[in-house]
């Protein structure tokens, strides 16, 4: 019965939290009530919303985790595929592209959150701080990419921030440019930053 119990509560927060995705990704959010997602999600009152979330504050902070979690085992399992760093460089760039694509509600929720909610330094998710991490993991990648003589000599941290750049790019650019030839994009980013990292050697 009790893991009956868990199965079915489990099922509900997974309802909701789909529901207050695409509610954010459609209105905003400002516009983002419990009683829009309740609508959305089907349920017959807020409160039961209110049940598995204390606020708007920790269903928000849920659908971060949720979506950060979702990115990081796709993107990870693609680059894990890779025997060289060259290889797990450019299947980063591409499984993050891919994965921007294949969810744009959840994009477009992130991009509605980000301002509006603090990480546990207080920060909003936008800012610097919040996407340090995985700047330092692209510094590790190049670093390692360097030692093994696949990279040439250059500045890990001005690369890795100018590749985590050229992906956070691509999301503002699949919200408000329709006709972008997107799988262009991808190839040229990808193309773009294995030569400029390329040994010459």
């Amino acid at each position: 019965m009790q893991t009956e119990r868990t199965f079915t509560n489990a099922a509900r927060r997974a309802q909701i939290v789909a529901a207050a995705i695409e509610t954010i990704a459609e209105l905003g959010y400002a516009k983002a009530s419990f009683a829009r997602i309740t609508e959305r999600a089907g349920l017959s009152s807020p409160r039961m919303i209110s049940y598995h979330f204390a606020d708007k504050d920790d269903l928000m902070h849920q659908i971060v985790r949720e979506v950060f979690t979702a990115g990081a085992e796709f993107i990870g399992a693609r680059m894990a595929a890779e025997e060289t760093m060259a290889g797990r460089l450019r299947a980063y760039v591409a499984a993050n592209l891919q994965f921007l694509r294949e969810h744009p509600q959840e994009m477009a929720a992130l991009t509605e959150i980000g301002p509006h909610v603090r990480d546990t330094g207080g920060q909003p998710y936008t800012s610097q701080s919040t996407q340090e991490p995985s700047v330092r993991g692209l510094e590790e990648l190049l670093s390692a990419g360097q030692r093994s003589g696949e990279f040439r000599d250059f500045d890990v941290r001005s690369m890795a921030v100018m590749i985590r750049g050229a992906v956070d790019a691509a999301a503002q650019r699949l919200r408000g440019e329709p006709g972008l030839d997107f799988d262009a994009y991808a190839r040229e980013v990808a193309t773009a930053f294995t030569l400029a990292t390329r040994s010459s050697g």
